[in-house]
């Protein structure tokens, strides 16, 4: 069945369909796991011209309709991009397998035996707006982890969707992996009834826009994986390298502008900002920065407001503060930071370790940009979003983040009655 189909049946039927196809990837080995993934990767590769003519279509069709640059930039797929997204799927093959992995093996009486073994969470519902190699990324990821995923993409990206689901789901049809696995969704109505589907779908994955995340977050009972915000910061310490500061604020800021690892606020110790803010301004002509008072006595810029404190541009534009100490960058960055990655520039190995402790974030760095913040960059292979949640997964979320565990206890005729009362027989609770 190709993916034009797919929509003849409704939500709650495609759920059931998904459901009952990830039972049986579940229990597939993983030799034949990573069959599928190669099988996908070779029919990606195979058909990059008709993905690529579908992408372009859809970035015509975009701005023809007024999309934000932001937007586009993520909706563009292009050569690399799709590249990248095929070896991210070989890498996914690569990685070890997350099923099965025994966590507990425990004597809890002679003949009494517990083991923790990790196993999949089911099925996952995916909403992404643009970013067509999301879907690539998160449907290896699925796969590899024994997972169902229901897509659905946002208008902006309806061919290369369609195209890619169905080339993706033709691949899986020459291997054990049912093509049920892997279903798409097309009109905006079925987000709503996507999210009302807690008695199939077991994990929500918003990719794109924070209001769009806020929204899914705040409509759906199903647990949701995901960031509203990607507010990045990168302090300027007294005591960091000049140049090499310029060079990681460039990259920081514009390598991707439009990406949630992208820095919207820099923050620059008072003793270093006479000397470092005029080299960097000369160095990102392109840069619209918006300043604080004291940035504005060295620098010709647009006043920053309480508002550019809190705000993602997502585009080139920058707001800078002075602050007088690296106290003052760490509550400036907890107060206003969205916990995704923020990063700190110094020689100094004390500064550098109360940065790191301190800032309340899933990324922390020190010397290097906040763009690192990506699975593929973790060696994950890909990525099924980032966490800025609290309890785990956190951050760039791989495999791990798609996999449970269930206890198994096995014994021999063992009864709780026997380690109660007066006299109770003690466990052994012995590391096998």
């Amino acid at each position: 069945m190709i993916a034009s189909e797919v929509n003849i049946s409704t939500p709650t039927e495609i759920a059931r369909q998904t459901r009952q196809a990830a039972q049986h990837l579940a229990v597939l080995s993983e030799a034949e796991r990573n069959r599928a993934l190669e099988a996908i990767a070779r029919a990606l590769e195979a058909s990059s011209a008709e993905i690529l003519a579908a992408n372009e279509a859809d970035c015509r069709a975009a701005e023809a309709e007024g999309i934000s640059p932001a937007l586009l930039a993520r909706l563009k797929l292009g050569e690399s991009k799709l590249q990248a997204a095929i070896a991210g799927v070989l890498d996914v093959a690569k990685l070890p397998d997350p099923i099965g992995s025994l966590q507990i093996h425990r004597e809890l009486d002679d003949g009494l035996v517990l083991k923790r073994v990790t196993c999949p969470l089911g099925v996952l519902g995916i909403i992404f707006e643009a970013r067509p190699e999301a879907l690539i990324q998160i449907t290896s990821l699925a796969i590899k982890s024994g997972n169902g995923a229901i897509l659905k993409g946002g208008k902006e990206a309806t061919r290369s969707c369609q195209t890619l689901t169905e080339i993706i789901r033709s691949a899986l049809a020459t291997t054990a992996v049912s093509p049920e696995v892997v279903q798409l969704l097309t009109t905006r109505s079925e987000i709503r009834a996507l999210l009302e589907l807690d008695e199939y779908v077991n994990l929500i994955i918003p990719r794109g826009s924070n209001s769009f995340v806020r929204y899914v977050q705040e409509n759906t009972r199903i647990p949701v994986l995901g960031h509203a915000d990607g507010i990045c910061h990168l302090y300027i310490d007294k005591d960091a390298d000049l140049e090499q500061s310029v060079k990681v604020t460039i990259d920081a800021k514009t390598q991707y502008p439009a990406a949630c690892n992208a820095i919207e606020t820099l923050l620059v110790h008072r003793d270093l900002a006479a000397e470092f803010l005029p080299q960097l301004a000369a160095a990102v002509p392109a840069v619209e920065l918006r300043g604080d008072a004291r940035t504005r006595e060295i620098l010709a810029v647009e006043p920053a407001t309480e508002e550019d404190w809190s705000t993602e541009y997502s585009d080139l534009v920058l707001a800078v503060k002075i602050v007088d100490s690296i106290e003052d960058a760490i509550a400036h960055i907890n107060t206003y930071g969205s916990k995704h990655t923020d990063a700190i520039m110094t020689e100094n190995s004390t500064a550098a370790e109360m940065f790191l402790n301190r800032v309340d974030a899933a990324g922390v760095y020190h010397n290097c940009s906040t763009r690192f913040a990506d699975g593929f960059r973790y060696g994950f292979g890909a990525e099924v979003g980032i966490s800025t949640q609290q309890m785990p997964p956190r951050g760039p979320v791989g495999l791990e983040g798609l996999v449970t565990y269930k206890y198994k206890l096995v014994g021999n005729g063992h009864i709780a009655a026997t380690y109660s009362g007066s006299k109770a027989k003690s466990f052994t609770h012995k590391d096998i």
